[in-house]
């Protein structure tokens, strides 16, 4: 909720920015704001994340998919994320956030997100995505049919099926029980 005005402004302005390709790049020029710090006057680690649904609502806005994906009632969710930090964007900064599809396997679409500033890396974050509905998750037959088929050189690195595997909790028709000892 902390985002929702914020993403609603970026969803209106995504319309009177360049169109471009779903497999395409998007980058989004931001400035950190006083919404965005913790204690240490720097972009909150949690807050890293949320931004970059930003970013990734301007590349589906901007490439025409976000229009799409309403029409079939498709709602994105997020079923696993890593992030790296490399040094701190502070009060006031500008930097970007850039944002493309890595690719995808049978279970979600894959994002690579970097937040850049003075030309330099400063948080990378991979994102595993799904499209779902009211009946459950849209298939790659039904995204590639709306956003065509991905270019032909989108391989999904080894290491990110790996992740995913190491990664992913039980299917929500299976349980997942919480047993931690106490002291």
């Amino acid at each position: 909720m902390h985002l929702f005005f914020r993403t609603l402004l970026q969803l209106l302005l995504a319309r009177r920015r360049s169109k471009l390709s779903i497999w395409g790049v998007s980058s989004l020029p931001l400035r950190v704001l006083p919404t965005d710090i913790d204690i240490a006057m720097h972009i909150n680690n949690g807050m890293y994340l949320s931004l970059m649904d930003l970013g990734r609502f301007d590349l589906m806005v901007r490439s025409g998919i976000w229009d799409q994906m309403r029409r079939n009632g498709w709602s994105p969710v997020v079923g696993g994320e890593t992030i790296s930090f490399r040094k701190s964007l502070t009060l006031g900064q500008r930097y970007t956030i850039e944002t493309r599809i890595i690719g995808f396997d049978d279970r979600a679409i894959y994002f690579e997100q970097r937040m850049v500033a003075d030309g330099e890396i400063y948080a990378r974050a991979y994102i595993a995505t799904r499209l779902v509905t009211r009946k459950g998750p849209v298939t790659n037959e039904e995204i590639f049919a709306e956003m065509g088929q991905p270019p032909a050189d989108m391989v999904l690195p080894e290491w990110i099926h790996q992740w995913r595997l190491n990664n992913s909790l039980p299917s929500t028709r299976r349980p997942a029980p919480h047993a931690w000892t106490r002291s």
